[in-house]
């Protein structure tokens, strides 16, 4: 990979964690908001609704303050998890509640909950090949080869 796909490749993926924190930050607020106008009282969704908004709001900072996979996958999870316990709401119902669907924070939860999920994805493909490539500028043949570490002495 050559000096410009890589810094490509690192835009693409800083973009997209970006993004994903951004879609990530948006639904815990989202659950937050439900949480403050009336959801709180509710015995299960209530502290769900409570752990999803700091849940996200951990994953949101990780994706920004931590450059590894892990925050990436945690993003894409989160955003899965989420958007299916609404489907199911939406359908069959979840621990007892069936949504009615509509307004504002529902359209606003399907949407950055799917972008949570497709910018993880971007994030994860192209930091991919920077990775392997930062990997392979730190193999120690190739940092002998630079000349930065010396080279192991002859054994007697």
């Amino acid at each position: 990979m050559d000096a410009r796909t890589y810094a490509g490749r690192r835009t693409i993926g800083n973009a997209a964690r970006g993004l994903a924190a951004a879609s990530v930050l948006l639904s815990a607020v989202v659950h937050l908001d439900l949480w403050t106008l009336g959801l709180s009282a509710h015995p299960v969704l209530g502290p769900g609704f409570m752990a999803t908004f700091v849940g996200g709001l951990v994953v949101a900072v990780a994706l920004l303050v931590w450059d590894h996979w892990l925050p990436v996958l945690a993003a894409i999870g989160f955003g899965a998890a989420t958007l299916a316990a609404y489907v199911m709401a939406l359908t069959v119902g979840f621990l007892g509640v069936q949504e009615a669907g509509g307004g504002t924070p529902a359209v606003l939860s399907l949407v950055s909950e799917s972008a949570a999920v497709v910018l993880g994805l971007v994030a994860l493909v192209a930091e991919r090949g920077v990775r392997r490539r930062s990997a392979d500028d730190a193999s120690p043949a190739r940092t002998r080869a630079a000349g930065l570490t010396p080279p192991r002495p002859a054994r007697p």
